[in-house]
């Protein structure tokens, strides 16, 4: 790991172990993008080339590939930073003044040629992940308010054409629906203006030369921002790729205060030739080990699904016993607990419990799953307030809305405006009374609604979430204990935003188990199975009307952080034995799960199967699903991955055991042949054998 500079040509190296990623000053000034691939050791062989405009309407400023273009002068590309000065100047020139390094991180600084405005690039090296960590502040040293009406994170710059583009659409019910785009002339967008959620792209971008799962060249950022964000990937005409992330700069405006320093989100990026594979590790190992807190996830029992707003205290108390009995270690009460809560339209704003439903408190319930062994965890969704509320009647200014519109509201409720300082203590109070009054580890806060009718002051899409981080920081570190799930209407708070500082993302509010297959494959490539939680729920389900086979189910929700979400207390005794072996096998192998190696399997059957392995260390774990059979009713072929040659390993599946070298099953692989509808079962092997 290190930071290679070269003074007298003002060329800049940051290295990983595999990975160079190379800027430079030039002869106009410029921060120009030199390179960015495979490792290059020697910074002496970069040298910074002149260019020189093609006519008068190809300026060089359009032609230079500058590592963070502002708008100003010749420029009409596309831009990561625009003012307004107080005096009406709508232009940006900067000028390179000095840099500062450490061993793993690089500040480039930069400075208005006429204003005291500075501009400053930082750089992170996270060397055992590839990955470089990177993000703008802007210091205001003027006497003025300056106008910030756009600021990306960053630029960066793929010497390619012709890339494949990769993210996610989809919406509520529909998450992390993976696409791939050929990026040709024009641009593409994507973005998210709900403030909320962002179930319909994710804030990410994979760019990859024909790459494949273990093979090619795959160039990669995920922004760490909840709520609006945008990102541009453009194929030039001067023979590249550029892509763009950060702030959406759509209805947002930032006033930077004389004195005021503004840092924007990071993106953490990346480069590999080792395919999709590689990437996906380096992000998941990223996540784990540098964002998430260390241990393995609990099992939850989540009591939604069983009795919705009809929460009562000895119905919970079954529940509680029943989860037990299966196996579970978390018991989680979900919405309809507090205030006048009987439906979405009343008790939103209100957090103190209901007296009919608890007449003994709270503490009788929470006493009886502590007593068993259990933790407890409790649903909230901050944010929001429902009209009818006494919250909102004392604080109807505390909503987002203008004083001459009727304020929308959605599923029955409005926006706090967490932007106001009043609205973000009452949040964190409210949040701290719960957890200091109550013995609560677990807390799964949801969003279930877009901001609308936003406050004047237009950069309360960002401060929102700003302060939402605030508020669960300052919580985790008073009540260290506390696990925060991120849920947004189903999996709309998926990000790397939200796991600096929550502990889990709920996925989707679709538990559909085949459905499921598809969620969590797209989740995988870039978000960690560890911080993905999936639930086993009934059928047939509340959204497809599937009937699908409890084994099946359990085997989708074991991919991730299992829960169960089903109404447990009418389980079949035959349904009630699966579910309790499939919990105690899943305790078994979740170390392996959660904190192992997470490969997407190829295979060579006309069958539609999903195979996934899990490898940590000398254990390994692969999840088989057939969820149809086809005409020919053919077995498969599929290769494992990631496991030494020379190694005996000691494979168990389908009631059969044999003994091969990690060379065969790597090399020829194994055949498996399942038979009928929403067929699935597990592998397992070790490599103890000598």
């Amino acid at each position: 790991m290190s930071i290679l500079i070269n003074k007298e040509k003002n060329i800049f190296s940051i290295n990983t172990l595999n990975v160079s990623y190379v800027l430079g000053i030039d002869d106009e000034g410029l921060i120009r993008n030199l390179y960015w691939g495979k490792n290059i050791s020697d910074i002496e062989d970069f040298n910074i080339i002149k260019l020189e405009e093609v006519s008068s309407n190809d300026p060089v400023y359009e032609i230079t590939p500058e590592e963070y273009p502002v708008y100003g002068g010749l420029r009409y590309k596309e831009h990561c930073l625009k003012i307004n000065f107080s005096d009406g100047t709508r232009d940006l020139k900067y000028k390179y003044l000095k840099y500062t390094s450490t061993d793993n991180s690089l500040l480039i600084k930069l400075r208005d040629e006429y204003y005291d405005l500075e501009i400053n690039l930082h750089y992170k090296i996270h060397e055992k992940y590839d990955l470089i960590e990177r993000y703008v502040t802007l210091k205001n040293n003027t006497s003025d308010i300056i106008e910030v009406e756009k600021i990306y994170s960053g630029q960066f710059h793929i010497p390619y054409e012709n890339l494949n583009f990769r993210n996610v659409h989809g919406h509520w019910g529909a998450e992390q629906q993976m696409f791939t785009q050929k990026v040709g002339y024009g641009k593409i967008y994507i973005e998210n203006r709900r403030g909320i959620s962002t179930h319909n792209h994710n804030p990410y971008f994979i760019l990859d030369k024909d790459a494949k799962e273990t093979c090619g060249e795959v160039f990669f950022g995920a922004l760490k921002l909840s709520g609006n964000f945008s990102g541009i990937v453009e194929q030039t005409p001067y023979g590249e790729t550029l892509v763009q992330l950060g702030i959406n700069p759509h209805d947002f405006t930032l006033e930077l205060k004389p004195g005021e320093e503004f840092k924007t989100p990071a993106i953490i990026a990346g480069y590999t030739n080792e395919g999709f594979e590689k990437m996906s590790h380096n992000l998941h190992n990223y996540g784990k080990n540098e964002l998430m807190r260390d241990g393995l996830r609990d099992i939850l029992y989540n009591s939604w699904e069983a009795t919705e707003f009809k929460v009562n205290a000895e119905e919970q108390i079954k529940l509680a016993k029943k989860a037990k009995e299966l196996g579970a270690e978390l018991f989680v009460v979900d919405d309809g607990w507090f205030g006048e809560r009987d439906g979405i339209d009343n008790g939103l704003g209100d957090w103190y419990v209901n007296e009919n439903k608890f007449p003994k408190g709270l503490n009788q319930l929470i006493d009886e799953v502590k007593s068993m062994g259990m933790k407890f965890g409790i649903w909230f969704e901050p944010e929001m307030v429902n009209p009818r509320s006494k919250l909102y009647k004392d604080n109807p200014d505390w909503i987002y809305n203008f004083k001459t519109r009727e304020s929308d509201t959605s599923r029955g409720q409005y926006v706090l405006n967490l932007s106001k300082d009043e609205v973000k203590d009452f949040v964190y109070n409210t949040l701290d009374k719960m957890l200091s009054t109550y013995d609560i580890d677990y807390i799964k806060w949801d969003a279930n609604r877009p901001i609308a009718q936003s406050d004047v002051k237009k950069d309360i899409w960002f401060r929102h979430i700003k302060n939402l981080y605030d508020i669960v920081r300052k919580l985790k570190d008073k009540y260290k204990k506390v696990y925060f799930e991120a849920c947004a209407s189903g999996g709309g708070r998926i990000d790397y935003g939200s796991l600096e500082v929550f502990d889990d993302f709920w996925t989707s509010d679709n538990t559909d188990a085949y459905d499921r297959l598809k969620i969590q494959d797209s989740y995988s490539y870039i978000y960690p199975i560890k911080a993905m939680r999936a639930w086993v729920t009934d059928c047939p389900n509340f959204l497809s009307k599937r009937e699908i086979p409890l084994r099946f189910r359990f085997h989708s929700a074991m991919m991730g952080t299992l829960g169960i979400g089903s109404n447990i207390l009418k389980y079949t005794k035959e349904e009630a034995e699966i579910a309790k072996d499939l919990i105690s096998e899943y305790k078994s192998i979740r170390h392996i799960i959660q904190d192992g190696d997470f490969y997407r399997i190829e295979n060579t059957s006309s069958n539609d199967y999903y195979i996934y392995q899990y490898l940590k260390d000398n254990e390994g774990v692969v999840f088989i699903f057939l969820p149809q059979s086809k005409i020919g009713h053919i077995g498969a072929r599929f290769k494992l991955r990631g496991l030494e040659e020379n190694k005996k390993y000691k494979v168990e599946y389908l009631d059969e055991a044999i003994e091969k070298t990690g060379g065969y099953l790597m090399k020829y692989g194994l055949d498996i042949r399942l038979q009928g509808d929403y067929n699935s079962c597990i592998l397992k092997l070790n490599s103890t054998l000598n």
